[in-house]
């Protein structure tokens, strides 16, 4: 194509886009207005017009260089005008303010009066909710108040955190003033409050112990004397044992102590507990409805994969939707804010011990992650340690689908917390100034979900990991704890002792242990074998276990069989659960360590070097937790004994009767043919009936007289 031939298809567009914009009419008042604006518009149309010539020359010679080479197609850059699409805006805009009618007018009058008076309709619409409720609780208690009791319960008390937080929030400096010469009083006179405190309590317990020995048995007082142990042994082993603060040490181990006898010796906060423990797994029972579905109704056949695993999947979904709602991060606010004010704790140790009560041990220190870089060394020692003394709710659900008590699972996660604390800062005293205030570290961030359905779906994603890994893991624990046993075996059967097993190891390491937390005498080896599966493997492997031995139990079988105990007594049973409640395990460390690198890189080799202590402290942690649940716990076969089994002449095979007649025998003493002593006031005929039903190897049945 020639270069005229280009000219002539070049100049009909520049006439096309040199044509002048004709002014629609106006109305005589604005004529002036828009002649001169106009005139502005094609000023600025001309000068677009000569920069769009240049450009098009320039364009042109670049296609006939292109030409030269053989290309016969041509461009030509079409510009759209900025005027065109500015007057368009304009004129659409006059257009629309005409089209609107008188709905969207009053929807725009109606949007503003709601933007503007917001604050007070939020009220509004609030009150007529909470009088609704209000009104409907009132109807329940009327119909039945036994059976609205605990919706009452949950009211008041929500309605008197609501109150405490409207009043703190609006009316904290005064009643700070207000409580100020309170405060000083007691400060001018502490020094000698302080001890008069102590050794009243000092006393109190003492006579406490004495009288409940005196009721109950020698074991109660054996486990205050491995709570001792303990705190003695944390101390001699202690990094700084001359800077250690005790104020939180005494605090949490009270703390402990009153929580657990709260629940386990009031029998307000037993039946209370014992009722929330029966809520949760009636709550878990809904999992199975989503595994039916996709698993089908014989999903029971394969129990732990289709049973156990969902309930990790279900419980790590609500727990999200909490986090959503923000019901999670208020209840670790409150519980943070009480360890804080009586253990004396600095925030950031609080609020990861309160968050470690629900969330896992990598899972917490989220709660306080910008200010992780920060903290010192025994403040990062401290939330390791909480991590490796209590358990996840996720996984909380799978132990009370094993069979283990609902109530004590909750009640040792509750207790872990303060004992927690006080062990780390037992273990690893304070030594360095804490940089985070109170009020920065209670600003717990929430998730990053933007509606409810979302965070479910997050919570359910997130579980994911969880659930392969608590699979894997337990394949490969129990396959290698499998290959152990033979291999141990194998060799013990070159000394004619087959019998050699990882097992019996443990029993022996950790025997003492265990008998200093109460257990007796002939269960203990069977709680070292628990703590050992624990230790070295982790938590789902010995409850596993442990949930066999309830089952053993509660089928009333011979408790020995060929010499070999089948299962403990109740008060074992429970002291085991609460010394096994806490991710303190080999396999943990690796995730901790790994967890919080991540989160804090240039930490790394103060949690590198801290976390075989924290794992330490963490199993230290949990023992002192089931010493005091062997002070506090009173099985009912404890006080009901007399009555099962001195009231029929022929003792049946039941629970009841198997764990009284396993206490009797224990507490009787053989001397000889016809010199048997009965524990516990019970007569020699109580005794024979018990042997008849167990046989016990510990005592010779043959020495009781046969009585009439």
């Amino acid at each position: 194509m020639s270069k005229s031939e280009q000219g002539k298809r070049v100049q009909p567009h520049g006439s096309e886009a040199s044509m002048e914009l004709k002014p629609t009419a106006t109305a005589p008042g604005k004529q002036g207005c828009s002649n001169a604006a106009f005139q502005d518009e094609d000023l600025e149309e001309q000068d677009t017009l000569g920069n769009s010539t240049v450009r098009s020359r320039v364009v042109q010679s670049k296609e006939q260089g292109n030409a030269k080479q053989g290309d016969r197609q041509i461009t030509i850059e079409q510009e759209e005008f900025p005027g065109d699409r500015d007057f368009d805006d304009v004129e659409g805009d006059g257009q629309d303010e005409h089209q609107k009618g008188c709905l969207e007018r009053k929807y725009d009058m109606i949007c503003e009066f709601c933007r503007k008076h917001r604050t007070i309709l939020r009220r509004i619409i609030g009150g007529i909710l909470l009088t609704g409720f209000l009104a409907l609780v009132i109807a329940a208690c009327v119909l039945n108040f036994h059976r609205a009791l605990p919706l009452f319960v949950i009211t008041v008390v929500a309605i008197f955190f609501v109150i405490w937080d409207h009043l703190m929030a609006k009316y904290e400096h005064r009643i700070g003033e207000l409580l100020s010469p309170g405060k000083r009083l007691l400060h001018r006179h502490w020094f000698w409050l302080k001890w008069v405190m102590w050794s009243s309590l000092i006393l109190a317990v003492i006579f406490w112990l004495i009288l409940d020995t005196a009721k109950l048995g020698k074991q109660q007082l054996i486990s205050f004397g491995g709570l001792i142990m303990y705190i003695i042994l944390l101390f001699l082993f202690s990094k700084h044992p001359n800077r250690v603060y005790w104020r939180p040490v005494f605090w949490g181990i009270g703390l402990q102590f009153l929580l657990g006898l709260l629940i386990l010796r009031t029998k307000p906060g037993f039946i209370a507990f014992d009722w929330l423990g029966k809520q949760v797994q009636t709550f878990l029972g809904y999992t199975d409805t989503g595994a039916m579905f996709v698993f089908g109704e014989k999903y029971t056949d394969h129990f732990f994969a289709f049973k156990i695993l969902p309930i990790v999947v279900f419980f790590s979904t609500v727990m999200s939707v909490l986090y959503y709602v923000g019901l999670m991060q208020w209840v670790i606010r409150k519980v943070g804010w009480l360890m804080l004010v009586t253990m004396g704790s600095s925030p950031i140790e609080s609020v990861v011990a309160a968050g470690n009560i629900f969330v896992g041990q990598t899972e917490s220190p989220l709660l306080v992650q910008p200010y992780l870089p920060h903290v010192t060394r025994s403040e990062l020692h401290a939330i390791m340690t909480a991590g490796f003394a209590t358990i996840a709710g996720s996984v909380l659900g799978a132990y009370i689908s094993f069979g283990v008590s609902s109530t004590h699972l909750l009640t040792a996660s509750v207790m872990s917390a303060p004992a927690s604390l006080a062990v780390a800062k037992l273990f690893w005293p304070e030594t360095e100034k804490p940089k985070i205030t109170l009020k920065n570290a209670m600003k717990i961030q929430s998730g990053d979900s933007r509606n409810l359905l979302e965070a479910a779906t997050q919570g359910a994603s997130s579980s994911i990991p969880l659930v392969a890994n608590i699979a894997v893991n337990l394949i490969a624990f129990l396959a290698l704890l499998s290959f152990v046993n033979s291999a141990l075996s194998w060799f013990g059967n070159m000394f004619d002792y087959p019998q050699l097993s990882f097992e019996l190891f443990c029993s022996y390491i950790f025997m003492p242990l265990s008998f200093m937390m109460g257990v007796d005498w002939q269960d203990s080896f069977m709680v070292a074998k628990l703590i050992g599966y624990k230790t070295f493997f982790n938590e789902f492997v010995a409850y596993d276990h442990l949930s066999k031995l309830i089952n053993l139990r509660k089928a009333a079988g011979p408790k020995f069989v060929n010499g070999v105990q089948q299962y403990m007594s109740i008060r074992s049973e429970t002291i085991a659960t609460y010394a096994l409640c806490g991710f303190a395990n080999f396999g943990s460390l690796g995730i901790v360590i790994g967890g919080l690198t991540s989160i804090a890189p240039s930490r790394k080799r103060d949690i590198a070097s801290g976390a075989m202590r924290a794992l330490i402290a963490g199993t230290a942690a949990c023992f002192m937790t089931a010493c005091i649940a062997g002070i506090l716990s009173s099985t009912p076969a404890d006080t009901n004994c007399h009555h099962i089994l001195e009231s029929t002449d022929l003792l049946s095979n039941t629970t009841e009767a198997v764990s009284c007649c396993q206490s009797l025998l224990n507490s009787t003493v053989g001397k000889g043919p016809n010199k048997v002593i009965p524990g516990g006031n019970f007569s020699l005929f109580t005794v024979k009936a018990c042997c008849e039903l167990l046989n016990p190897p510990t005592l010779d049945c043959s020495w009781v007289p046969n009585t009439p």
